[in-house]
């Protein structure tokens, strides 16, 4: 590891808006510590700025302890600058549905918290020593479903976003003592593999009228892990096209 350059762990990096944020902290040219249950993508690796990547399932306490132990001996007791936990699970029952609370198996619930919640108080703790020698910041993806009824997201999913976002304000108040940051960025509807067809429907209760790209997530959460938000904390950022306003 460079100690000169910053250094970024990212959950759930392989796709998506977490593929897009490594790919927005790398052009920045951050250091960056990757987890995913996939490999990362061979292009990924021939960027020259690429760090690590270690295959996690964030649902598993012994792998979420392991990734924990090799990303701190990695870092090597110099000091981590963000944490981004990202990473996020909305499963459907054997019928295809979303998880509800009169369908599905209170089981399928714990492992939805186990990687939407848990793992980021995890992850939080495990690397609160070097987030407090980076002064830090940590940034937690919750979901407009968080706040108000989805159509198509399920209960487990929303809920468990919902504790994120509870999470994400006692992370700010408590880790504040080490001169850390936490905030929340809550997405709406974002082109992703997550989107379904029917999703389409949804638009025209979008202000901007277009769903937004992972590009536009990665970029705010860049901002918050940035110097430019230095006075920011405890705050969860609406990345919606101004949907969550109705």
């Amino acid at each position: 590891m460079d100690k000169k350059r910053k250094t970024v762990v990212i959950t759930g990096a392989s796709r998506g808006i977490g593929h897009h944020t490594a790919l927005k902290f790398l052009k920045k040219g951050w250091q960056i510590i990757t987890c995913s249950r996939d490999e990362v993508p061979k292009e990924c690796k021939r960027d020259p700025n690429w760090t690590t990547h270690i295959p996690t399932d964030l649902g598993d306490r012994d792998s979420v302890r392991n990734f924990i132990a090799e990303a701190n001996a990695i870092l090597d007791g110099g000091p981590l600058h963000g944490l981004v936990n990202n990473a996020g699970l909305s499963p459907k029952t054997p019928f295809k549905e979303r998880l509800g609370c009169l369908n599905g198996d209170i089981d399928a619930w714990r492992e939805v918290f186990d990687i939407n919640v848990f793992a980021a108080l995890k992850l939080s703790r495990g690397f609160a020593a070097a987030l407090h020698k980076g002064s830090g910041a940590i940034v937690n993806v919750t979901s407009i479903a968080g706040h108000s009824i989805h159509p198509f997201a399920g209960s487990a999913y929303s809920v468990s976003k919902a504790a994120l976002s509870g999470l994400t304000r006692e992370l700010a108040n408590e880790f504040a003592a080490l001169g850390v940051r936490v905030n929340a960025v809550a997405p709406g509807e974002i082109e992703t593999s997550m989107i379904q067809p029917e999703y389409e429907a949804l638009i025209p209760r979008i202000p901007l009228e277009r769903m937004g790209t992972p590009e536009d997530v990665a970029n705010v959460i860049y901002f918050l892990c940035s110097d430019e938000a230095s006075y920011v904390t405890g705050d969860e950022i609406w990345i919606t096209g101004g949907q969550h306003m109705f």
